[in-house]
């Protein structure tokens, strides 16, 4: 992966004063330097400016950027993060018809593709991306997200000037953008947050690219078109074939995911998805007589604190072991401890620009960066909770008819710490609600199906384009703060085309959550882990960790100069503070209970200060 930035004004002369806008460029490169540091590269031309920070996992010697091609008189630019896995699909036609390739990686692949097919490439990838293209020939920008949103793209457009970057805080080093709030940032902040609305970068006049979307940015206009969006069809195959291409497209999604020119590792919970990745991982490399490295995570102090409860049912480690005594893995246990997970909630904010997934962020932002030490790419089984059913809210009733985002239900918890007046004058709920209603408006659904089929595919769909985009966003920000590259087999589009129309009565066989993903890995697995019920991503329960919050949280609300105390209720959250947190009702998903809300509110008052926002 790597991080990319730049800015294109079509009344601005850039050569007028190169060393100036060099230095802009250096300064936007280096925000994202944490993204790529392997290499790094600048280009300015009269209307545009491009920087790249690289990470070098695909021709470690070539395939520097900013890449540029010379057609005739016309010149083309491109600075590109992500991963395409059918560049010899994508190449062989292009070789054909009088395309040269001088390196072996897939940035060129994308160049020539669009310089052959203009913003139709982006219908031929299969990945993780967004990149830009300079086309001198047309005298326009090109901007491109992937297809599900698994790589970020921010943008900004001020009096004729697009500003771009893969995080926010790039856009921040070009001299003409602040970061500046409104009451919509806030509705964010306390209404949706830790998600975002689809697009919507919460600072004020901040943008991102939707996903499977692209930008055309020209002297006269600016336009972001769709390329790619689910579709709503009959599914017509029977049970067995449906199972039999299931285990087809996963399977060949994660074995496309292990190309690299370096070692690829997984991420090992020991539960089902992680499993499958791991398995099918393992065994690709050894056939190639290499061993696989795969790690998995957990706290201090769990052996002796951890609480089963409905969300969180058993640890995790007995099945990690379960997995290495079966597969040549050459494994290691990560631990994280309550002082370091604390004192990291404002690098994890920094790193998301935003207010997060608080220990959660923290924690993964802590075991990324030790994973890097050995490797640069890793496998996730992020995503198949939300493309499979995995979660409650797709079979429990209450959760799936409940009227507003299911993960997101108490909404008296969110606003527990908040003072009444701002709850009123941001009409929270009307908020909430509106982008509620916004999304189940624009799930695809088809002519004829029934009140449940159609409540099916808006929960699928809000999970898509809501639950998955927040996690995904999370994996991005926490892995690559540390230059770790993650690859999300199951986000592979191919695969949720296809189980977005599978019928729910074949994906929740039997009553079993997940049963089509574990019916279609028989054989992968044992039953025992085949058949694993689901524990999410863990979380601390050691009593200190919530000491340390509390104590850090009555010291802001007691500082007269704290930014956050003009939105936090001293009384509400001193009463707050002094009584027991129910871990068992999450205000965010599975995970985020009391202590993540004290979290939550601790990383506000540190991006208020961070951006100068009080």
């Amino acid at each position: 992966m790597c991080g990319i930035a730049g800015f294109c004004s079509f009344s601005e002369n850039y050569l007028a004063r190169p060393e100036e806008w060099t230095k802009v460029l250096n300064a936007m490169r280096l925000s994202v330097n944490h993204r790529g540091g392997d290499q790094y590269g600048h280009f300015l031309e009269q209307n545009v400016g491009f920087a790249h920070a690289r990470l070098s996992i695909r021709d470690l010697a070539g395939a520097i950027q900013p890449m540029k091609k010379q057609i005739g008189d016309d010149l083309y630019v491109i600075v590109y993060n992500g991963e395409i896995y059918n560049t010899d699909e994508i190449s062989a036609p292009l070789r054909e018809k009088g395309y040269t390739f001088e390196t072996t990686g897939d940035t060129e692949v994308i160049l020539n593709a669009y310089i052959e097919y203009g913003p139709g490439c982006a219908k031929l990838l299969n990945g993780i991306y967004a990149f830009a293209v300079w086309d001198g020939r047309r005298q326009q920008l090109f901007l491109c997200r992937d297809r599900v949103g698994v790589k970020p793209l921010f943008y900004t457009v001020k009096d004729g000037l697009l500003v771009f970057g893969s995080e926010i805080k790039a856009l921040f080093r070009h001299p003409q953008i602040k970061p500046e709030i409104d009451d919509d940032t806030l509705r964010e902040i306390f209404g949706v947050g830790p998600a975002r609305t689809e697009g919507c970068g919460v600072f004020k006049g901040i943008h991102e690219v939707l996903p499977g979307r692209y930008i055309l940015f020209t002297r006269d206009s600016f336009a972001q078109k769709q390329y790619w969006q689910l579709e709503a069809r009959e599914h017509t195959d029977s049970y067995a074939e449906t199972v039999e291409h299931v285990s087809f497209l996963v399977k060949d999604a994660i074995t496309r995911q292990m190309v690299a020119d370096i070692p690829v590792c997984t991420f090992l919970s020991g539960g089902l998805d992680s499993s499958v990745v791991t398995a099918i991982a393992s065994d690709y490399m050894q056939e190639r007589g290499q061993t696989l490295n795969t790690f998995s995570f957990d706290f201090s102090g769990n052996d002796q604190y951890f609480t089963s409860n409905a969300f969180q049912p058993t640890r995790d480690r007995p099945f990690v072991e379960k997995m290495i005594s079966l597969f040549p893995v050459n494994h290691t246990f990560l631990e994280c401890n309550e002082r370091e997970l604390v004192d990291l909630l404002p690098a994890a904010m920094r790193s998301k620009d935003l207010p997060g997934m608080t220990d959660i962020d923290a924690s993964l932002m802590y075991f990324c960066a030790l994973v890097k030490r050995q490797n640069k790419v890793v496998l996730t089984g992020e995503c198949a909770d939300e493309i499979f059913g995995g979660y409650p809210w797709f079979y429990r009733e209450d959760l799936l008819n409940a009227d507003g985002f299911p993960w997101s239900k108490d909404f008296a918890a969110r606003t527990a710490l908040l003072k009444d007046d701002l709850i009123g004058r941001l009409d929270l709920a009307a908020y909430i609600r509106a982008r509620y209603e916004e999304s189940c408006r624009d799930t695809p659904t088809l002519y004829g199906e029934t009140a449940e089929e159609t409540r099916r595919r808006e929960i699928a769909y809000l999970n898509l384009r809501w639950f998955m985009t927040t996690l995904l966003d999370r994996m991005d920000r926490m892995s690559m703060a540390s230059g770790l590259e993650a690859r999300v087999p199951y986000a592979d589009h191919r695969i949720i085309e296809y189980l977005y129309n599978v019928p729910w009565p074949m994906k929740y066989k039997d009553g079993v959550e997940k049963s089509l993903l574990r019916e279609a890995c028989r054989g992968i697995l044992p039953d025992e882990l085949l058949f694993r019920k689901k524990s999410p991503y863990p979380k601390t329960y050691h009593p200190e960790y919530e000491a340390l919050l509390a104590r850090k949280l009555l010291a802001v609300i007691r500082d007269p100069k704290a930014p956050v105390n003009q939105f936090i209720d001293r009384e509400k959250a001193e009463r707050f503070l002094a009584a027991p947190k129910d871990y068992g009702r999450p205000w965010f998903g599975q995970l985020m209970a009391g202590p993540q809300m004290i979290a939550y509110m601790l990383q506000v008052n540190e991006w208020m200060v961070e951006y100068n926002l009080a």
